[in-house]
Protein backbone atom coordinates (compact mmCIF):
# COMPACT_ATOMS: atom_id res chain seq x y z
CA UNK A 1 0.00 0.00 0.00
CA UNK A 2 1.25 3.55 -1.06
CA UNK A 3 1.70 5.85 2.12
CA UNK A 4 0.59 8.49 0.17
CA UNK A 5 -3.23 7.60 0.24
CA UNK A 6 -3.12 8.53 3.97
CA UNK A 7 -1.37 12.06 3.13
CA UNK A 8 -4.70 13.47 4.78
CA UNK A 9 -4.53 16.21 7.23
CA UNK A 10 -3.74 15.70 10.71
CA UNK A 11 -4.13 17.40 13.64
CA UNK A 12 -0.23 17.03 15.45
CA UNK A 13 -2.00 17.29 19.05
CA UNK A 14 -4.03 14.34 17.90
CA UNK A 15 -0.90 12.58 16.97
CA UNK A 16 0.86 13.28 20.47
CA UNK A 17 -1.99 12.09 21.95
CA UNK A 18 -2.16 8.51 19.86
CA UNK A 19 0.98 7.84 20.39
CA UNK A 20 1.57 8.46 23.91
CA UNK A 21 0.25 4.76 24.49
CA UNK A 22 3.45 3.73 22.68
CA UNK A 23 6.01 5.05 24.85
CA UNK A 24 7.21 1.90 26.42
CA UNK A 25 10.52 3.19 27.14
CA UNK A 26 11.34 3.29 30.95
CA UNK A 27 10.32 6.09 32.29
CA UNK A 28 11.69 9.17 34.02
CA UNK A 29 15.05 8.41 31.91
CA UNK A 30 15.56 10.53 29.14
CA UNK A 31 18.61 8.90 27.64
CA UNK A 32 16.99 5.88 25.77
CA UNK A 33 14.80 8.72 23.97
CA UNK A 34 17.89 10.73 22.98
CA UNK A 35 19.70 8.03 21.84
CA UNK A 36 16.47 6.85 19.63
CA UNK A 37 16.33 10.51 18.60
CA UNK A 38 19.65 10.94 17.56
CA UNK A 39 20.08 7.53 15.92
CA UNK A 40 17.10 7.96 13.47
CA UNK A 41 18.21 11.33 12.65
CA UNK A 42 21.27 9.73 11.47
CA UNK A 43 18.97 7.38 9.61
CA UNK A 44 17.67 10.49 7.33
CA UNK A 45 20.58 11.15 7.08
CA UNK A 46 21.43 7.83 5.42
CA UNK A 47 18.75 7.66 2.99
CA UNK A 48 19.65 10.98 1.85
CA UNK A 49 22.91 10.29 0.90
CA UNK A 50 21.44 7.14 -0.87
CA UNK A 51 19.46 9.37 -2.65
CA UNK A 52 22.39 12.00 -3.87
CA UNK A 53 25.01 8.97 -4.75
CA UNK A 54 22.41 6.68 -6.72
CA UNK A 55 19.20 8.83 -7.68
CA UNK A 56 18.07 6.72 -9.99
CA UNK A 57 18.92 3.19 -7.88
CA UNK A 58 17.53 3.55 -5.15
CA UNK A 59 13.77 2.82 -5.51
CA UNK A 60 13.07 2.82 -1.94
CA UNK A 61 14.18 6.39 -0.76
CA UNK A 62 10.75 7.97 -0.49
CA UNK A 63 9.13 4.76 1.86
CA UNK A 64 12.99 4.90 3.57
CA UNK A 65 12.74 8.51 4.15
CA UNK A 66 9.35 8.86 5.26
CA UNK A 67 9.97 6.10 7.80
CA UNK A 68 12.80 7.69 9.10
CA UNK A 69 10.79 11.16 9.41
CA UNK A 70 8.18 8.93 11.05
CA UNK A 71 10.46 7.25 13.77
CA UNK A 72 12.04 10.98 14.51
CA UNK A 73 8.94 12.60 15.48
CA UNK A 74 8.21 9.69 17.53
CA UNK A 75 11.06 10.13 19.23
CA UNK A 76 10.62 13.89 19.22
CA UNK A 77 6.77 13.88 20.30
CA UNK A 78 8.14 11.54 23.54
CA UNK A 79 11.05 14.09 24.53
CA UNK A 80 8.31 16.79 23.99
CA UNK A 81 5.60 15.56 26.61
CA UNK A 82 8.58 14.07 29.26
CA UNK A 83 9.93 17.88 29.03
CA UNK A 84 6.21 18.86 29.52
CA UNK A 85 6.00 20.47 25.89
CA UNK A 86 3.39 20.51 23.76
CA UNK A 87 4.57 19.47 19.91
CA UNK A 88 1.93 21.40 18.47
CA UNK A 89 3.08 24.48 19.88
CA UNK A 90 6.43 23.68 18.93
CA UNK A 91 6.40 23.34 15.97
CA UNK A 92 3.78 26.45 15.62
CA UNK A 93 6.06 28.81 16.89
CA UNK A 94 8.47 27.60 15.14
CA UNK A 95 6.85 28.07 11.58
CA UNK A 96 5.49 31.42 12.70
CA UNK A 97 8.36 33.11 13.50
CA UNK A 98 11.50 34.34 11.54
CA UNK A 99 12.44 32.86 7.96
CA UNK A 100 8.87 31.13 7.58
CA UNK A 101 6.04 32.36 5.23
CA UNK A 102 2.50 31.18 5.06
CA UNK A 103 -0.41 30.78 2.66
CA UNK A 104 -3.82 29.92 3.67
CA UNK A 105 -5.56 27.18 1.86
CA UNK A 106 -9.17 25.56 2.07
CA UNK A 107 -8.80 22.68 4.78
CA UNK A 108 -9.91 18.98 4.44
CA UNK A 109 -10.59 18.44 8.31
CA UNK A 110 -14.44 18.74 8.30
CA UNK A 111 -14.28 21.34 11.46
CA UNK A 112 -11.50 23.28 9.97
CA UNK A 113 -12.28 24.99 7.10
CA UNK A 114 -9.13 27.03 6.73
CA UNK A 115 -5.39 26.14 7.29
CA UNK A 116 -1.95 27.60 7.54
CA UNK A 117 0.75 26.33 5.26
CA UNK A 118 4.30 27.33 6.52
CA UNK A 119 7.50 26.75 4.45
CA UNK A 120 11.23 28.06 5.03
CA UNK A 121 11.81 31.46 2.80
CA UNK A 122 15.28 30.71 2.12
CA UNK A 123 15.47 26.87 2.88
CA UNK A 124 19.35 25.60 2.75
CA UNK A 125 20.79 22.63 0.38
CA UNK A 126 19.55 19.43 1.34
CA UNK A 127 23.19 18.81 2.40
CA UNK A 128 23.79 21.93 4.57
CA UNK A 129 20.05 21.37 6.07
CA UNK A 130 20.67 17.99 7.17
CA UNK A 131 24.00 18.65 8.80
CA UNK A 132 21.92 21.37 10.44
CA UNK A 133 19.66 18.85 11.69
CA UNK A 134 22.10 16.31 12.94
CA UNK A 135 23.67 19.38 15.02
CA UNK A 136 20.60 20.24 16.90
CA UNK A 137 19.91 16.50 17.43
CA UNK A 138 23.55 16.26 19.22
CA UNK A 139 22.78 19.66 21.00
CA UNK A 140 19.54 18.06 22.50
CA UNK A 141 21.85 15.32 24.13
CA UNK A 142 22.55 17.75 26.60
CA UNK A 143 19.15 18.04 28.43
CA UNK A 144 19.11 15.35 30.14
CA UNK A 145 21.47 17.11 32.26
CA UNK A 146 20.27 20.40 31.77
CA UNK A 147 16.89 20.92 32.11
CA UNK A 148 17.35 24.83 31.75
CA UNK A 149 18.07 24.83 28.19
CA UNK A 150 15.39 22.52 26.93
CA UNK A 151 13.53 24.73 25.45
CA UNK A 152 15.69 26.59 23.24
CA UNK A 153 16.87 23.26 22.59
CA UNK A 154 13.44 21.83 21.64
CA UNK A 155 12.80 24.73 19.26
CA UNK A 156 15.80 24.33 17.61
CA UNK A 157 15.33 21.05 16.49
CA UNK A 158 11.90 21.56 15.64
CA UNK A 159 12.90 24.18 13.56
CA UNK A 160 15.75 21.86 11.59
CA UNK A 161 13.22 19.14 11.62
CA UNK A 162 10.68 21.04 9.74
CA UNK A 163 13.24 22.07 7.04
CA UNK A 164 14.59 18.86 6.50
CA UNK A 165 11.24 17.29 5.75
CA UNK A 166 11.02 20.77 3.20
CA UNK A 167 14.35 20.19 1.15
CA UNK A 168 13.46 16.47 1.33
CA UNK A 169 10.14 16.79 -0.56
CA UNK A 170 8.24 14.72 1.85
CA UNK A 171 4.72 15.20 2.78
CA UNK A 172 4.07 15.82 6.50
CA UNK A 173 0.96 14.37 6.83
CA UNK A 174 2.50 11.47 5.06
CA UNK A 175 4.86 11.15 8.07
CA UNK A 176 2.47 11.15 10.34
CA UNK A 177 0.12 8.98 9.59
CA UNK A 178 2.76 6.33 8.46
CA UNK A 179 4.39 6.45 11.83
CA UNK A 180 1.09 6.45 13.80
CA UNK A 181 0.16 2.99 11.99
CA UNK A 182 3.41 1.56 12.67
CA UNK A 183 3.84 2.88 16.04
CA UNK A 184 0.13 1.72 17.01
CA UNK A 185 0.38 -1.68 14.83
CA UNK A 186 3.34 -2.35 16.45
CA UNK A 187 3.20 -1.26 20.45
CA UNK A 188 -0.53 -1.69 20.97
CA UNK A 189 -2.60 -5.08 21.62
CA UNK A 190 -5.38 -4.81 18.46
CA UNK A 191 -8.91 -4.27 18.97
CA UNK A 192 -10.25 -7.95 17.61
CA UNK A 193 -13.71 -5.99 15.96
CA UNK A 194 -11.45 -4.07 13.35
CA UNK A 195 -8.65 -7.07 12.46
CA UNK A 196 -9.22 -8.00 8.98
CA UNK A 197 -10.03 -11.90 7.92
CA UNK A 198 -10.01 -12.15 4.38
CA UNK A 199 -12.46 -14.70 3.74
CA UNK A 200 -15.42 -14.17 5.38
CA UNK A 201 -17.77 -13.06 2.10
CA UNK A 202 -17.09 -16.93 0.88
CA UNK A 203 -18.34 -20.36 0.94
CA UNK A 204 -17.59 -22.56 3.74
CA UNK A 205 -15.99 -24.65 1.18
CA UNK A 206 -13.40 -21.61 0.27
CA UNK A 207 -12.76 -20.12 3.71
CA UNK A 208 -9.81 -21.55 5.90
CA UNK A 209 -11.69 -23.48 9.06
CA UNK A 210 -12.94 -21.62 12.11
CA UNK A 211 -11.67 -24.43 14.16
CA UNK A 212 -9.21 -27.37 12.95
CA UNK A 213 -7.40 -30.00 14.64
CA UNK A 214 -4.65 -31.06 12.71
CA UNK A 215 -2.58 -34.30 13.63
CA UNK A 216 1.23 -34.15 13.32
CA UNK A 217 2.82 -37.50 13.64
CA UNK A 218 6.49 -38.92 13.08
CA UNK A 219 7.44 -42.30 11.83
CA UNK A 220 10.47 -44.42 12.03
CA UNK A 221 12.09 -43.08 8.53
CA UNK A 222 12.20 -39.76 10.62
CA UNK A 223 9.40 -38.33 8.10
CA UNK A 224 6.40 -36.03 9.47
CA UNK A 225 2.81 -37.28 8.11
CA UNK A 226 0.06 -34.69 8.58
CA UNK A 227 -3.33 -35.95 8.66
CA UNK A 228 -6.43 -33.83 8.91
CA UNK A 229 -10.13 -34.93 9.38
CA UNK A 230 -8.62 -38.19 9.49
CA UNK A 231 -7.62 -37.90 5.87
CA UNK A 232 -3.34 -37.76 4.82
CA UNK A 233 -2.56 -34.16 3.75
CA UNK A 234 0.54 -32.33 2.21
CA UNK A 235 3.61 -34.23 1.82
CA UNK A 236 5.99 -36.23 4.25
CA UNK A 237 9.06 -33.93 5.24
CA UNK A 238 12.43 -34.48 7.06
CA UNK A 239 14.26 -31.83 7.98
CA UNK A 240 16.38 -31.50 4.78
CA UNK A 241 19.61 -30.38 6.54
CA UNK A 242 22.39 -32.24 8.16
CA UNK A 243 21.90 -30.55 11.49
CA UNK A 244 18.18 -32.04 12.58
CA UNK A 245 16.68 -28.65 14.07
CA UNK A 246 13.01 -29.76 13.74
CA UNK A 247 11.99 -28.38 10.66
CA UNK A 248 9.83 -31.27 9.35
CA UNK A 249 7.68 -29.95 11.82
CA UNK A 250 7.28 -26.21 10.30
CA UNK A 251 3.71 -26.57 8.93
CA UNK A 252 2.93 -25.89 12.98
CA UNK A 253 3.69 -21.88 11.64
CA UNK A 254 1.06 -22.19 8.58
CA UNK A 255 -1.75 -23.28 11.23
CA UNK A 256 -0.38 -20.67 13.06
CA UNK A 257 -0.45 -18.26 10.43
CA UNK A 258 -3.90 -19.44 9.59
CA UNK A 259 -5.87 -19.45 12.96
CA UNK A 260 -3.99 -16.01 14.37
CA UNK A 261 -3.60 -14.20 11.44
CA UNK A 262 -6.68 -15.13 9.43
CA UNK A 263 -4.22 -16.07 6.47
CA UNK A 264 -2.16 -18.94 5.46
CA UNK A 265 -2.31 -19.74 1.44
CA UNK A 266 -0.10 -22.88 2.09
CA UNK A 267 -2.86 -24.08 4.61
CA UNK A 268 -5.45 -23.12 1.79
CA UNK A 269 -3.31 -25.17 -0.48
CA UNK A 270 -2.38 -28.53 1.81
CA UNK A 271 -7.08 -28.48 2.60
CA UNK A 272 -7.81 -27.32 -0.90
CA UNK A 273 -9.83 -24.58 0.01
CA UNK A 274 -8.47 -21.76 -2.25
CA UNK A 275 -11.02 -19.02 -2.94
CA UNK A 276 -11.60 -20.63 -6.71
CA UNK A 277 -15.10 -18.63 -7.22
CA UNK A 278 -13.12 -15.04 -7.98
CA UNK A 279 -10.27 -15.67 -10.25
CA UNK A 280 -8.73 -12.47 -8.70
CA UNK A 281 -8.14 -13.38 -5.38
CA UNK A 282 -7.59 -17.30 -6.61
CA UNK A 283 -4.30 -15.68 -7.79
CA UNK A 284 -3.40 -13.35 -6.30
CA UNK A 285 -3.69 -14.37 -2.59
CA UNK A 286 -3.87 -18.05 -2.81
CA UNK A 287 -1.47 -18.90 -6.23
CA UNK A 288 1.75 -20.12 -6.56
CA UNK A 289 3.88 -17.07 -5.81
CA UNK A 290 1.99 -16.32 -2.26
CA UNK A 291 2.72 -19.80 -1.16
CA UNK A 292 6.55 -19.11 -2.17
CA UNK A 293 6.22 -15.96 -0.06
CA UNK A 294 4.60 -17.57 3.30
CA UNK A 295 6.91 -20.64 2.47
CA UNK A 296 9.90 -18.12 2.28
CA UNK A 297 8.85 -15.87 5.26
CA UNK A 298 8.62 -19.03 7.75
CA UNK A 299 11.82 -20.21 6.38
CA UNK A 300 13.73 -17.14 7.08
CA UNK A 301 11.88 -16.73 10.56
CA UNK A 302 13.14 -20.18 11.37
CA UNK A 303 16.84 -19.33 11.10
CA UNK A 304 16.42 -16.47 13.16
CA UNK A 305 14.69 -18.32 15.64
CA UNK A 306 17.51 -20.95 15.95
CA UNK A 307 19.87 -18.66 16.93
CA UNK A 308 17.44 -17.34 19.73
CA UNK A 309 16.51 -21.32 20.95
CA UNK A 310 13.44 -20.87 19.03
CA UNK A 311 12.20 -17.87 20.94
CA UNK A 312 11.71 -20.05 24.20
CA UNK A 313 11.46 -17.74 27.29
CA UNK A 314 11.14 -14.56 25.51
CA UNK A 315 7.88 -12.19 25.36
CA UNK A 316 8.71 -10.02 22.56
CA UNK A 317 10.15 -10.22 18.95
CA UNK A 318 12.56 -7.54 17.81
CA UNK A 319 11.30 -4.71 16.18
CA UNK A 320 13.53 -5.55 13.66
CA UNK A 321 12.46 -8.70 12.74
CA UNK A 322 8.69 -7.56 12.33
CA UNK A 323 9.93 -5.08 10.00
CA UNK A 324 11.58 -7.50 7.69
CA UNK A 325 8.10 -9.50 7.77
CA UNK A 326 5.88 -6.34 6.88
CA UNK A 327 8.18 -5.95 3.98
CA UNK A 328 8.30 -9.80 2.85
CA UNK A 329 4.34 -9.19 3.22
CA UNK A 330 3.94 -6.16 1.56
CA UNK A 331 1.10 -6.33 -1.30
CA UNK A 332 -0.42 -9.08 0.07
CA UNK A 333 -3.93 -9.33 2.21
CA UNK A 334 -2.03 -10.01 5.04
CA UNK A 335 0.23 -6.32 4.47
CA UNK A 336 -3.42 -5.45 6.72
CA UNK A 337 -2.53 -7.10 9.96
CA UNK A 338 -0.70 -5.10 12.57
CA UNK A 339 2.59 -6.26 13.26
CA UNK A 340 1.74 -6.90 17.04
CA UNK A 341 -0.95 -9.54 15.92
CA UNK A 342 2.18 -11.14 13.56
CA UNK A 343 4.39 -11.10 17.20
CA UNK A 344 1.39 -12.80 18.63
CA UNK A 345 1.45 -15.43 15.66
CA UNK A 346 5.17 -16.04 16.13
CA UNK A 347 5.26 -16.83 19.87
CA UNK A 348 2.66 -18.61 19.89
CA UNK A 349 3.52 -20.91 17.03
CA UNK A 350 6.66 -21.21 18.26
CA UNK A 351 5.29 -22.41 21.73
CA UNK A 352 3.56 -24.96 19.49
CA UNK A 353 6.29 -26.05 17.91
CA UNK A 354 8.34 -26.37 20.84
CA UNK A 355 6.44 -28.73 21.62
CA UNK A 356 5.75 -30.58 18.91
CA UNK A 357 9.22 -30.77 18.32
CA UNK A 358 9.99 -32.14 22.04
CA UNK A 359 7.33 -35.18 21.69
CA UNK A 360 8.03 -35.78 17.79
CA UNK A 361 4.49 -35.05 16.88
CA UNK A 362 1.01 -33.71 18.59
CA UNK A 363 -2.29 -32.55 17.49
CA UNK A 364 -2.59 -28.78 16.64
CA UNK A 365 -5.53 -26.90 17.41
CA UNK A 366 -6.23 -24.10 15.96
CA UNK A 367 -9.53 -20.94 16.42
CA UNK A 368 -9.83 -18.46 14.35
CA UNK A 369 -12.68 -17.09 16.75
CA UNK A 370 -10.23 -16.37 19.42
CA UNK A 371 -7.18 -16.17 17.56
CA UNK A 372 -5.45 -19.15 18.90
CA UNK A 373 -3.13 -22.15 18.99
CA UNK A 374 -2.23 -24.94 20.93
CA UNK A 375 -0.61 -28.26 21.81
CA UNK A 376 -1.87 -31.54 22.74
CA UNK A 377 -0.20 -34.81 22.69
CA UNK A 378 -0.94 -37.75 20.68
CA UNK A 379 -3.32 -40.63 22.28
CA UNK A 380 -1.77 -43.53 20.63
CA UNK A 381 1.89 -44.07 19.63
CA UNK A 382 3.18 -43.26 16.24
CA UNK A 383 4.02 -46.03 13.80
Amino acid sequence: MDSRADATSIRLADYAREIEPTDKLPAGDLKPVLLGLFGEVGGIMTTAKKLHREPTAFVGYHKAVVEEFGDTLWYFATLCRRLGFSLEAVLAEVTNGAGYSSVTVASDLPDGPISHVASAMAPLSLDDTLLKLGEAAAALMSVADNSEQSAGLIHQFGDRYIQALQVSGVIFADVVHTNLRKAKGRFLEPDPATLPVFDDQFLDEERLPTEFEIEISQRRSGQSYLRWNGVFIGDPLTDNILDPDGYRFHDVFHFAHAAILHWSPVMRALIKQKRKSDRKIDEAQDGGRAIVVEEGLTAWIFSRAKELNFFEGQKSVSFDLLKTVGEFVHGYEVADCPLKLWERAILDGYAVFRQVRQNNGGVVIGNRHTREIRFRPLEVATI
